[in-house]
């Protein structure tokens, strides 16, 4: 059974950080490329980040840029997500999602695995 489980996710003033993380198992975490999206209430999900199976690329949306840093570990089956200098708009829930290819975060849909989402507020 396939699951990516996040965690992480809470309450922060603007200003801070959180580090966000996800476990997969069910599948061959080490051949895939994961990503993060978020989605805020009454806004359209938004691709956040994302890093192919062997950390040789990586993806920003702009407004992340310079301060999110995502980073994986293949031992642990686990993608993280470093989220410095949290700004109000940075709120929402954050799904980890899998794919074999890497080209399809560039899409942003049609990505074969989701998690179900952790919950990050910041407070301004």
């Amino acid at each position: 059974q396939v699951q990516l489980v996040e965690s992480g996710g809470g309450l922060v003033q603007a200003g801070g950080s959180l580090r966000l993380s996800c476990t997969a198992s069910g599948f061959t975490f080490e051949t895939y490329a994961v990503g993060w999206f978020r989605q805020a209430p009454g806004k359209e999900r938004e691709r956040v980040a994302a890093i192919d199976w062997s950390s040789t690329l990586t993806y920003y949306v702009d407004s992340v840029e310079g301060r999110f840093t995502i980073s994986r570990d293949n031992a642990k089956n686990t993608v993280y997500l470093q989220m410095n200098s949290l700004k109000p708009e940075d709120r929402g829930v954050y799904y980890c999602a899998a794919d074999r290819d890497y080209s399809v975060f560039m899409r942003g849909y049609g990505i074969q695995y989701w998690g179900k989402g952790t919950l990050v507020t910041v407070s301004s």
